[in-house]
């Protein structure tokens, strides 16, 4: 009986740590909820607003690596930086470009959202091959 109590409470808590993150409704929505996850090293919920390709999956995966080698207190600085938009460009009625730097290392970086399967998501792969 105990094992039974003890299987039914791991499966209940595992059942609560999947989070259900609110849909983008727009591309500004997308972009922000993807770059504030970034900054947070939430790559997780990153992945729910990023286009699901093989391509893109493999960068998200080493930018998480790369953002998890850095020191604890790197990352803290970008958990708690803001994000500063710059410009918000809308390319066309399916694709935005977002211009943004964080408050803690005030780069200047981009972000392309699409709007693919009536979800707007980052193109993480168009966002970081400088093609934007």
């Amino acid at each position: 009986m105990k094992y039974l109590l003890f299987i039914f409470t791991l499966v209940l808590i595992s059942c609560q740590s999947n989070k259900n993150y609110p849909a983008a409704e727009n591309a500004f929505d997308a972009g922000r909820e993807f770059i504030d996850a970034y900054l947070k090293g939430d790559f997780k919920k990153a992945n729910f607003y990023m286009l699901q390709d093989a391509e893109n999956n493999a960068i998200l995966r080493k930018v998480e690596i790369t953002y998890k080698n850095k020191p604890a207190e790197i990352r803290n600085q970008y958990q708690t930086a803001s994000i500063n938009i710059n410009s918000i460009e809308d390319v066309a009625p399916t694709e935005t470009i977002i211009n943004y730097a964080n408050s803690y290392d005030n780069v200047a970086h981009k972000v392309k959202v699409i709007l693919k399967d009536g979800k707007w998501q980052v193109d993480l792969k168009y966002t970081l091959d400088g093609n934007l």
